[in-house]
């Protein structure tokens, strides 16, 4: 069964779909831009401003589920300039201290709202009774 999860401590979606999504252990995030969470607007600054805010923003919808980085599993990075990599990278292995997830990366022509990085994750509840059942009935 599957549980939509939201936050205001993170963007709001800017189209059809939810920020995360809980089924069992697994959480579900989005990718998230570097939107700010109050404004709705890409953050001002360069590649690692954009960054940052992008973690950030994964961050707080990972503590809407009582999860952290440390529970994270996949992350996919999709950047509009390979050339961003190493300082990209750099600032995602601050917020990844242990056990680093599998990731891939990716160049791709174009972000929504003209941002320069977009991260989704996946991540892995390590606790049984923090998954989302279906009560309905």
């Amino acid at each position: 069964m599957k549980k939509t999860v939201s936050t205001n401590e993170a963007p709001a979606a800017i189209g059809p779909y939810s920020q995360a999504v809980r089924s069992g252990r697994f959480l579900f995030c989005s990718g998230q831009i570097p939107l700010d969470p109050k404004s709705g607007e890409i953050v001002s600054g360069d590649i690692a401003a954009q960054t940052r805010r992008v973690l950030d923003n994964i961050a707080a919808v990972l503590k809407a589920e009582g999860l952290t980085f440390d529970n994270v599993v996949k992350t996919t990075i999709f950047l509009t300039n390979l050339g961003d990599f190493h300082e990209v990278n750099d600032i995602y292995g601050s917020y990844f201290k242990h056990e680093p997830p599998a990731r891939s990366t990716v160049q791709v022509p174009a972000l929504p709202k003209g941002a320069n990085v977009e991260i989704e994750v996946i991540a892995a509840s390590e606790e049984a009774e923090r998954a989302a059942y279906d009560t309905s009935g």
